[in-house]
């Protein structure tokens, strides 16, 4: 109870446990927390740790972040830069842009376009998580604060703080874009939609229980023929019933 609960003190814990039938004393609780290493309840309060301000806020996080591709180009191989937005309590994903020269007039517009009040991505978001890359100007955080969402900047070389998002690149990455070869910046397109399209409709997602983020179709049906739905020349697949 002291550990998911930092602002509560012996007293209120006190109260929690005699709810489930144990009495047990004041001084026997500050003992107890005490052999634990818990710290009272003012020092806990001093230490909101990474994973609690994640959890309390969940519903209104975004986390960006960058990841590279490379495109066989009329000038040779090029290295595009992909910059998405996931939401981190849906996993849902929009692919802001894919460039071989980002800058940061480009930059600002994609904000605009995050923050826009009807459609945006992150118009309901408090908070957008991002790395130190320098594509993230002063320009993209006042923007973005202005439409009442606050940067979080993460650390150096710390992709764990960023784990949703790590998470969306390895997957892109080993089932599809490591696994096939790039001619043109369309073809580079076309594949991550199809993959956005397939993460959201048809690839099941353990931190959601194993569930789809978007099912089509309503429920599942449990009779009936089973049918393979193929992307990319079968590279992705969903297999599914369809209604009888």
């Amino acid at each position: 109870m002291a550990k998911e609960n930092v602002s509560w003190g012996y007293m209120r814990i006190q109260g929690a446990l005699e709810n489930i039938g144990y009495k047990v004393g004041t001084s026997t609780i500050a003992r107890t927390l005490k052999r634990a290493g818990i710290e009272p309840t003012l020092e806990r309060r001093k230490e909101t740790t990474w994973k609690r301000f994640l959890k309390t806020h969940w519903d209104v996080i975004g986390a960006a972040d960058f990841f590279t591709v490379e495109v066989w180009t009329k000038y040779g191989l090029i290295r595009h830069v992909v910059l998405f937005v996931i939401d981190l309590a849906t996993r849902k994903v929009e692919i802001a842009g894919i460039l071989p020269q980002p800058d940061g007039i480009w930059m600002k517009q994609i904000t605009r376009n995050w923050t826009d009040c009807f459609c945006g991505f992150l118009k309901d978001k408090k908070y957008l998580i991002h790395d130190r890359d320098p594509l993230f100007t002063r320009d993209f955080a006042q923007i973005l604060l202005a439409a009442g969402v606050k940067v979080v900047k993460l650390p150096p070389r710390s992709p764990n703080l960023n784990p949703h998002a790590e998470a969306f690149v390895g997957s892109i990455k080993s089932e599809c874009l490591n696994r096939m070869i790039f001619f043109g910046t369309d073809h580079l397109r076309r594949t991550v939609s199809e993959f956005v399209e397939h993460y959201h409709t048809e690839r099941n997602h353990q931190g959601l229980g194993n569930r789809l983020i978007s099912p089509k179709g309503g429920s599942r049906y449990v009779e009936g023929p089973i049918y393979c739905r193929e992307r990319l020349g079968g590279l992705l697949k969903y297999y599914h019933r369809s209604a009888a």
